[in-house]
């Protein structure tokens, strides 16, 4: 008898193994635009100790009391504005993305790798997909979460969340991780090729260029998380790589929560003070996000362009990630391609 090419005895029970497995994840999303869904989502990414950083006998009362009341309205409004016929752009992209990486690598190896995406917070969960690559016959699984520049509030969910559900399971995948990504040669080349094909593409030439990565608190970087130099190295490489001699390029952090003092400069704070300050024509893009998701697509551009153009700001536009276009998939190619060395 014979499983997945390995032979085995007539008298062995079925089993599946021998399959090399991709799990692309990226952070999640509500599984609609409506308060609901937005309330069991917050409350399941706002009570990961690694996301608020806050004793959870302290901050549990706060976000059951207060913030669970009061903001899943106002997210879910912002949700609807961004939502499509396929639901979340962040959940169709990332599965056009797994869906691409399939078709790259399966003209190369084959059917012996199953490629899958997962949500760390939200559906699919991480869980049922690897329980599903289990039992497809994956005993090597490589986890490749989607964010360029490492934070314990991204990155390092995803391993606690591996760790806990392999704590569960009596025969184990062995396991791989794509490590950020920030510096890596082919992240930069997809970023300044798509980048400078869209700036290209404009109906006017922006004299200053945004780039506008996700938030976190200060205090983050002063207890040692290293995604605030990550996502500097990330702007420097990229300005370096576009050579744009009359582009300036300035690099700001979003998304803001609270009353903690985050990253600065913010990215709303400076589209009004370059408005006011006579910048007439800007770009913005978000390098550190894999796909467009609601903070690239309402909060950038919509209520960015309504900051910029109030302040008195003339043209705005804001670039599309990598998401599933060719720069992108080929990074992702080279990237995973390199991981599963050995093991396909």
């Amino acid at each position: 008898m014979k499983e997945n090419g390995q032979q085995l005895p007539g008298d062995h029970p079925p089993v599946r193994s021998g399959l090399a497995g991709v799990l692309l994840v990226n952070l999640g999303t509500p599984d609609a635009p409506e308060p609901g869904a937005v309330k069991r989502y917050l409350a399941e990414f706002l009570s990961d100790p690694r996301v608020v950083e806050i004793p959870q006998v302290l901050w549990q009362p706060i976000l059951r009391g207060i913030i669970l009341n009061t903001r899943p309205k106002k997210s879910a409004a912002a949700y609807a504005k961004v939502w499509t016929d396929r639901g979340s752009p962040l959940a169709a992209i990332t599965a056009d993305q797994a869906a691409g990486l399939k078709q790259r690598l399966g003209a190369m190896h084959g059917e012996g790798t199953r490629i899958d995406y997962a949500m760390r917070y939200g559906q699919p969960s991480i869980e049922s997909r690897l329980l599903e690559m289990k039992e497809a016959g994956c005993d090597r699984i490589l986890i490749a979460p989607l964010y360029p520049q490492y934070c314990a509030a991204t990155t390092a969910t995803v391993f606690d969340e591996v760790a806990r559900v392999l704590g569960k399971m009596r025969w184990q995948p062995s396991l791989r991780f794509l490590a950020p990504y920030y510096d890596e040669p082919a992240y930069i080349d997809a970023l300044a090729h798509d980048l400078s094909s869209q700036l290209g593409a404009l109906e006017f030439e922006p004299e200053v260029l945004l780039l506008s990565f996700h938030g976190m608190p200060q205090r983050t970087l002063e207890l040692g998380d290293p995604y605030h130099c990550h996502c500097m190295k990330t702007a420097r490489l990229l300005g370096d790589r576009l050579a744009k001699p009359g582009l300036r390029i300035e690099t700001t952090f979003q998304s803001r929560f609270g009353k903690a003092k985050w990253l600065e400069p913010a990215t709303d704070a400076t589209l009004e003070k370059e408005a006011r300050g006579g910048t007439r024509k800007l770009a913005v893009a978000a390098p550190g996000f894999a796909a467009d998701c609601v903070e690239t697509l309402e909060e950038l551009a919509i209520a960015g362009r309504e900051q910029f153009t109030g302040a008195g700001g003339q043209d705005y536009a804001v670039l599309s990630c990598l998401n599933a276009s060719d720069a992108g998939m080929e990074m992702l190619e080279t990237l995973v391609a390199r991981e599963l060395s050995g093991w396909i």
